[in-house]
């Protein structure tokens, strides 16, 4: 097997795909990248969470994939 340089941080029940961050600022190119993880892993539900925040709510981003 060839290391292709990408890896899900988890896959919860085969379905959800989480991504998890500790950063000051979720920038653009981690939520194209959990959109990516999506279409390469052909899922369709997946959250970024970003743990470097005061409150955890504000760091949890959603993103669905349509086929």
């Amino acid at each position: 097997m060839t290391d292709v340089g990408y890896r899900l941080d988890i896959l919860v029940e085969n379905e959800l795909v989480v991504e998890v961050k500790a950063l000051e600022a979720i920038a653009p190119i981690h939520l194209t990248q959990l959109v990516s993880y999506l279409k390469l892993a052909d899922k369709r539900l997946g959250f970024l969470l970003n743990f470097n925040v005061e409150m955890l709510r504000t760091g949890i981003y959603r993103r669905v994939h349509r086929f």
